[in-house]
């Protein structure tokens, strides 16, 4: 069963387009429930996807075991359907200023994103996937309501 992608802070519910907790789409958000597995693995593919481009642009990940590792160590859920960049960007979100050495978890800063902190790169990362994701609705949803096939008659405008 594909789990829902929900993190807990919605901002759909205020109004946005794209949620800027888990990135979905407000009407994904509102007809989750309904919709079936193969509906749902559409959305989580399409969120991994975002974050495999993403994470591949500031990190490399360098051992998916110790990555694992360390995840299940400080207690995050690895839901190894994913992929490693999903669970770089779960691990980063959860701690990132607890991590000093990045290389004993599975995965190093790329050259040009060092000067930053874990911290500062969770950030960018966010925000990043939050950019992708509204671009990803301004041109493909917002431009064929109605004819986007997660989408349910009642979420027409």
């Amino acid at each position: 069963m594909v789990k829902t992608p929900c993190i807990g802070v919605c901002s759909t519910s205020i109004g946005d387009l794209v949620c800027r907790g888990c990135k979905r789409f407000a009407h994904e958000v509102i007809s989750w429930n309904g919709y079936t597995e193969e509906q749902r693995q559409l959305v989580v593919g399409r969120l991994d996807g975002f974050l495999v481009t993403i994470v591949a642009n500031k990190i490399d990940i360098i051992s998916e075991e110790k990555l694992i590792q360390q995840m299940s160590y400080q207690q995050i859920k690895v839901d190894q359907t994913l992929s490693p960049a999903r669970w770089v960007y779960e691990l980063l979100r959860a701690g990132a200023a607890q991590i000093k050495d990045t290389e004993a978890y599975g995965f190093r800063v790329k050259e040009a994103w060092q000067r930053f902190s874990l911290e500062q790169l969770k950030q960018f990362l966010d925000q990043d996937f939050y950019t992708l994701s509204s671009a990803h609705y301004d041109c493909y949803i917002a431009n064929h309501r109605g004819s986007y096939p997660l989408q349910h008659d009642n979420d027409k405008q």
